[in-house]
């Protein structure tokens, strides 16, 4: 069974786990009903519509 012979060093750790940290923020478009910025191809969280339609019924 393979053991380390030294400890891994935080720099190296830190330098082995960096691609992860390059993630970017995900894209926004603009909703045209409400003009809101939303996730595309996702049902709109201010004004429930997507692709021109009501998805998600308005609550009272």
């Amino acid at each position: 069974m393979a053991v380390p012979k030294r400890k891994t060093s935080k720099a190296r750790r830190d330098k082995r786990r960096s691609p992860n940290m390059k993630m970017a923020a995900p894209g926004l478009s603009i909703c045209p009903k409400c003009h809101e910025p939303k996730l595309p191809h996702r049902v709109c969280p201010n004004c429930n519509y997507y692709d021109g339609k009501e998805i998600v019924a308005a609550e009272a």
